[in-house]
């Protein structure tokens, strides 16, 4: 493959400090590419077992070892993408992508976790925030890989094209179509000074069962999205308007009483919660933020996808 020298690569000399400076790009790629910190690293696993499956005379022939690793990684995240599809319609309940462990307080600015490998940090802007990934997960396989090599990642599309297999022109195409998915998703850009008022306003309201201020707080189109996934208890379908989710929600407070306590903390890069039952980490909530309204909740209740937030 011909393409241009990226940040990490030695065509001298492809040797280990070389190879694994590549590390943390391929996890910001897989992890835009699966909505999975977890698939992700299993993705650059597979990829460095495959560079290092060959001989020091066929990784010498690679002229650019960083554009080698992230052809392999992109195509396997390709090949993944089709069958998780597949398994998706065994899943129980709605699925949502894994959040980011990066519970900063953004009152204090600590850090609540330890423990991460700064390699292993995703590069936190609006590419992974929960709403922007929600909508790269509507898409096909194809259009997403090309849509995040292309618009996130900038590769041109004749790189593009060599990964997934379609012709360049094909590849605009479809990078094409998932702009079009996110203009119609209405997906804000990015965070406001204001973003943290309105969630820290939120949890007060919701700590005070002050179904009122939730109501006010909420877009009366408001949705409210769980992913249990069969392993935590949580609401089953999408609770639809902001009426609707404030009870939903002022029931949840009722139900769990003084076993709750929540954390102010950034999730996917804006302002979000934790909240811990009896200690433990229970559930990430991401927010989706439109004027002084809040459009949309994540909560991320299945622990297979709070490993991450538990570790330190």
């Amino acid at each position: 493959m011909t393409t241009r020298a990226e940040p990490g690569d030695d065509q001298s000399d492809p040797g280990l400090s070389a190879i694994m400076s590549e590390r943390r790009r391929l996890i910001n790629l897989g992890y835009r590419l699966l909505g999975s910190l977890a698939d992700a690293e299993d993705v650059v696993q597979e990829t460095y077992a495959r560079w290092y499956a060959m001989s020091a005379r066929e990784q010498q022939a690679i002229e650019s070892p960083g554009a080698w690793l992230v052809t392999v990684a992109s195509r396997t995240c390709l090949n993944l993408l089709g069958s998780a599809r597949a398994r998706r319609e065994t899943y129980v309940g709605d699925w949502i992508p894994e959040p980011l462990p990066e519970p900063t307080e953004w009152i204090t600015g600590r850090s609540g976790v330890g423990g991460i490998d700064p390699a292993d940090r995703v590069t936190l802007d609006e590419s992974v925030t929960m709403a922007f990934l929600v909508v790269l997960d509507a898409m096909t396989p194809a259009e997403r890989v090309a849509f995040v090599l292309h618009d996130v990642f900038r590769y041109p599309f004749g790189e593009v094209a060599e990964i997934v297999g379609r012709t360049p022109a094909a590849c605009r195409q479809l990078a094409s179509s998932a702009r079009r998915r996110i203009r119609n998703s209405q997906t804000s850009a990015g965070p406001s000074a204001g973003q943290a008022g309105i969630v820290r306003q939120f949890r007060t309201a919701w700590e005070a069962k002050d179904i009122d201020a939730l109501i006010g707080l909420l877009d009366p189109d408001a949705t409210a999205t769980a992913d249990g996934g069969g392993l935590a208890v949580t609401h089953l379908h999408r609770i639809v308007g902001g009426e609707q989710v404030a009870h939903a929600y002022a029931e949840i407070s009722r139900v769990s009483g003084d076993r709750t306590t929540f954390r102010e903390c950034t999730v996917n890069g804006l302002p979000g919660l934790v909240a811990r039952q009896d200690g433990d980490i229970a559930t990430v909530f991401a927010f989706e933020i439109a004027g002084d309204r809040i459009r949309h909740i994540w909560a991320v209740r299945n622990p297979e996808k709070l490993r991450p937030w538990r570790i330190g």
